[in-house]
Formats: structure tokens, sequence, C-alpha cells
């Protein structure tokens, strides 16, 4: 947490260029008021204050979903229309709490209850500057200290209150990976019964015990059209041990392609990064497809220069 302000005017003051139709989104944690004023500081040059408060360099406020976060990419199953060849980037701020109360203390010192409260003057001043806002819901299937009994109606009662307070989407994270169809599908109904739409949601799934995409095959079914993950499978949770990252990013994206999704993500350029990323962190590459792709193009190298 450290570097986020730095990356964050990094981001500012360098924006990469959206090779697609939609614009990218970098997402800043805010835990408290005094994360928001660091945000502020990081993006403006100033505290919500000051005077440089409406400045936002070559980036701008929106309410746009298609989102690339820090990695971590939000497809969706369908074109969108542009009005801009080449759209700007922007920044968002998100909110995290949890489904358990065991994991609230554990990651954020407090109970759901008083996170909820926290977040209340940060969505508020965030929503009078047109700041988007992301919720997370923590451990919605599986928690580490309470197992897999997480109450569906607890998830549908935290992201309700979520929505009211003012939150542009809320992502639904299994943190651990616990998963499975049965569960899945008991907390789309009870989300639905709740009466939250679909298009206010996102889900989050880790890959702990490889069901992640079989869980946003079931989302979609369901009509979710945002989905986080990370290329090359990165991440995890240091308070949920021996959970993986995010479902990988090259993962998704060929499942979705194959289902005639557009995403507007060129795999081959996605799987040569994730082989990047793992190779400056030394770690391995957990996205299947990334490997698989990343051993074609090496194949297909190998044999051109054999013909030279």
């Amino acid at each position: 947490m450290a570097s986020s302000g730095e990356i964050l005017k990094h981001l500012v003051e360098h924006p990469p260029k959206s090779p697609s139709r939609w614009p990218i989104s970098y997402n800043f944690l805010v835990p408290n008021i005094k994360g928001l004023e660091a945000f502020f500081r990081a993006r403006n040059g100033s505290t919500p204050s000051g005077a440089k408060a409406d400045a936002t360099a070559s980036f701008r406020d929106t309410q746009s979903s298609d989102l690339v976060n820090q990695g971590i990419a939000s497809m969706h199953g369908q074109e969108q229309p542009s009005c801009h060849a080449t759209p700007a980037a922007f920044t968002e701020i998100s909110v995290f709490t949890a489904a358990t109360e065991s994991f609230a203390r554990a990651n954020m010192n407090c109970t759901i209850s008083e996170s909820l409260e926290r977040f209340k003057p940060i969505i508020a001043l965030a929503k009078a500057r047109n700041i988007r806002v992301r919720g997370y819901v923590s451990v919605a299937l599986g928690c580490p200290y309470e197992g897999i009994s997480v109450s569906p109606s607890k998830v549908a009662e935290v992201t309700t209150n979520l929505l009211e307070m003012g939150v542009d989407e809320v992502s639904i994270a299994d943190t651990t990976g616990m998963g499975q169809k049965p569960r899945v599908l008991e907390l789309f109904k009870m989300l639905s019964s709740f009466g939250i739409a679909t298009k206010d949601l996102a889900l989050h799934f880790h890959d702990t015990y490889g069901q992640a995409l079989v869980n946003i095959l079931l989302g979609l079914e369901y009509g979710i059209r945002t989905f986080d993950s990370s290329v090359g499978g990165l991440g995890g949770c240091p308070y949920a041990k021996g959970a993986t990252g995010n479902v990988a990013t090259e993962d998704l994206v060929y499942m979705l392609h194959s289902l005639g999704a557009k995403t507007g993500v060129d795999l081959e350029e996605m799987s040569k990064v994730g082989a990047w990323i793992s190779d400056e962190l030394g770690r391995p590459n957990d996205s299947r497809t990334g490997k698989a792709i990343s051993s074609k193009l090496l194949a297909s190298r190998v044999r051109e220069d054999s013909l030279e």
C-alpha cells in the first residue's frame, strides 16, 4: 500500500494509451478518509479541498464499468459502443468489506458494520466529486476462519448496504476459491431475492480448487457480465492461507472468446505479458492458456530460425 500513491501519480503524469475502444481504469483502494485524501493528492496533487482538486490531467471521471484495474480485467460479454477512437483512462476508488465477522476483524480490524460506517463519508465525498466507487464483499463463498458455511443472506445484505450507500458496482469475491456450483447458485438466488440487479454486480473468483471458470460460466448464465481476473493468475490473500490468485485473465479471455464474446483483448499479447511478469517475479505462470500460447510462439520462432 505504501507505493500505491506513487504508482497512481506516475500513471496520471504518464498515462498509457488504450489500444481498444474501452478505457483503462485505475482502481485505488481506500480504507478510510485518510486513504481518500492520499488518492486526491496522488491524482491531483492536492487534498479534496485544494484548488487543483477538479483537475484530472488526461484522466477523466466517468461511470464506465469496463475495467482494467491494476492487472485485473473486467470482461464484458458483448461489444460496447465507443464515442472515442482512443478513450481516456480514468481513476476510481474501491472499498473492501467481508461476509464474515472473523475475516473482517483479521483483514480490517473492525466488524462488518463498523467497516460500512467508515465507508459512508468516503462514498459520499467520492460521489459528490463524480468519482466512480467499486465495493467488494470478500469471502462470499468460503472463509479461512469460518469455513464454507458463509451465509448467502449476509452476502446479499452487505451488498445491498453498499449499493444503497451509492457504490456503483459490487464485486462478490470468492477470496478462498471454495465456491462450488450448488452454493454459487444458492448465492445467486439469494441476491435475486434481495432485488439486486445483475448490472450492479461483478464476480471475483480465485482459482484455488480449479473452479473459477466453472463459476464464471454460472455467472454468465445468471446474467452477470463483469468478471475480475489477473494476468498469469497473480494474486492471493495473506489472510487466506493456501488461496491462489485470481482466475488467470488469459484463461478467462480464452473461454469467453470460445463462447463468441468480444472482449477487445488480444490474447496472444496478453499471454506475452503473463509470461513476462511471471519471469520478472520469479514465479510460475499459473495460466494454462498463457503457457500453451507461449509454447506455440516459442515453437514458431524456432521453426523460423531453422529456415534462415
